[in-house]
């Protein structure tokens, strides 16, 4: 594990979280950033992803709720996700690579839990 992911929890429906996640500068330099998360009995899918600050793309059902952004001063991208609905429960991966092919390196998940 390269890359060191923290900031999951358990919040209400509404609520808001930030997930952090640290990568080494080499890495974080050289590729594209991502979240990506997995729920249970599902396939594991791409939240947002930032290359750079006019190069972001989200998934649809994350759209006006998360914002990704990277901090070059600290080698971390952050996401900030609002209004948290339950069907967002899921464990959240920090992944780096090109932007366009697989995901190259991974960090540890972080749960993060909507109640109703």
């Amino acid at each position: 594990v390269q890359l060191q992911a923290s900031g999951g929890g358990l919040v209400q429906d509404g609520g808001s979280l930030r997930l952090s996640c640290v990568a080494p500068g080499n890495i974080f330099r050289t590729n594209a950033l991502g979240w990506y998360r997995q729920a249970p009995g599902m396939q594991r899918e791409m939240v947002a992803k930032i290359a750079r600050a006019d190069l972001i793309e989200y998934a649809d059902s994350v759209k006006g709720r998360f914002t990704i952004s990277r901090d070059s001063a600290k080698n971390t991208v952050n996401l900030q996700m609002n209004s948290l609905k339950p069907n967002d429960t899921a464990v959240y991966f920090c992944g780096a690579g090109p932007w366009i092919g697989g995901v190259l390196f991974w960090g540890q998940g972080t749960l993060v839990t909507v109640s109703s």
